[in-house]
């Protein structure tokens, strides 16, 4: 049987994420803590779902690699956060990516439901920039450097 994360060298992050002020603030704590991989940015929960099956305006993407993790925001146009993580955990192709939900919300009812519909990990996000970069850099070192991926 072929596995659908075979031959996965992909690196990439996929950001989902509909503030501006946020994307950016991501990205800049990315580039401070130096993680250098590819990021990929799409600010709706359908365009999330269209990157990774390839499909709408990703159909060119057919063959490409599923991201290394996907920083998930719960209040998204289209299609909200706990839909998305929930068709990526119910498919068999995308099951294992990991899905690090990145948001505002400190909702215990948003953390649980989280969790039951399979999230790595839930972080809120922090207001201040500095405590943002904290967070941004160990959730980068885990995820992209100290987590090991599945790959057959």
């Amino acid at each position: 049987m072929h596995d659908p994360i075979d031959d996965q060298s992909n690196d990439e992050i996929l950001l989902v994420e509909d503030n501006p002020e946020d994307i950016e603030l991501t990205l800049r704590a990315l580039k401070k803590n130096h993680l250098a991989n590819p990021i990929h940015v799409v600010t709706d929960g359908q365009e999330a779902l269209d990157y990774l099956f390839a499909t709408g305006d990703y159909q060119s993407r057919v063959n490409a690699c599923f991201p290394r993790v996907i920083l998930l925001d719960l209040k998204l146009p289209k299609r909200d956060g706990l839909e998305v993580l929930r068709i990526i955990k119910q498919d068999s192709r995308t099951r294992v990516v990991p899905v690090v939900m990145l948001t505002s919300s400190q909702q215990e009812q948003d953390i649980v439901e989280s969790y039951r519909l399979g999230a790595n990990s839930f972080i809120t996000k922090p207001v201040e920039f500095d405590k943002f970069t904290e967070v941004v850099h160990e959730l980068g070192m885990y995820w992209l450097v100290m987590n090991k991926p599945i790959i057959s």
